[in-house]
């Protein structure tokens, strides 16, 4: 899939405009847009290419070298299990859970054709404050995420139910760990839209006394 299919969509409100522009860092930094996983399909990044992404969401700001988070790829031939995994959680915690809400776990599973799994995994012996790794654990899934636009694929990280539920995250790690969220990586089956912004002026001050 190449980079230029990607940069090139339909915005709704102004018309063509560029994403995931991979002609200079800065340029992919600022035309940078997640992908929506339901629409991601074949091809995603093969195992060389997993390896550089994973190996970038490290390098991100750790006070302390602590490495307060991890990574956990599930693979295509895990997807049926990952979908049984969700439901039976799910049905678990709401016993009276219907059809439709069954149904959106198991699709939750199946989304993209990669899937990486990313874990808060503080340090709590460490004098380093648990606020400072959450925000290397925010640091490194947002670095995965600029690793996997850079190949010139798209990435989405979700949330949601499967998140916080305990019996999920047993499943991943330790009960001292949290998920911080499921990133969804593959191509996208149809353009990028934009998504509403902030100003720079609502939200950069300059300080004064």
């Amino acid at each position: 899939m190449s980079s230029a299919a990607l940069r090139i969509s339909a915005s709704p409100d102004s018309g063509p405009a560029m994403f995931n522009d991979t002609s200079s860092p800065l340029s992919l930094l600022l035309s940078r847009r997640s992908g929506k996983p339901r629409d991601m399909v074949s091809p995603g990044p093969d195992a060389t290419q997993m390896d550089a992404i994973l190996a970038a969401a490290t390098r991100v700001p750790d006070h302390g070298k602590l490495a307060p988070w991890r990574f956990v790829t599930v693979g295509a031939d895990q997807r049926d299990a990952l979908s049984a995994l969700l439901v039976e959680a799910y049905r678990a915690e709401k016993p009276d859970a219907g059809r439709l809400e069954l149904e959106a776990m198991d699709q939750f599973a199946r989304q993209a054709p990669a899937l990486v799994v990313a874990l808060s995994s503080p340090k709590p012996e460490s004098k380093i404050p648990a606020w400072e790794q959450e925000l290397s654990v925010g640091a490194a899934c947002m670095q995965l995420l600029n690793a996997v636009h850079a190949q010139g694929f798209v990435g989405g990280w979700l949330t949601g139910w499967p998140t916080y539920s305990d019996r999920v995250r047993d499943a991943f790690g330790s009960a001292d760990e949290r998920i911080a969220g499921f990133i969804f990586i593959g191509s996208p089956s149809r353009d990028l839209e934009e998504r509403p912004r902030p100003l720079p002026a609502d939200v950069i001050s300059h300080w004064q006394r």
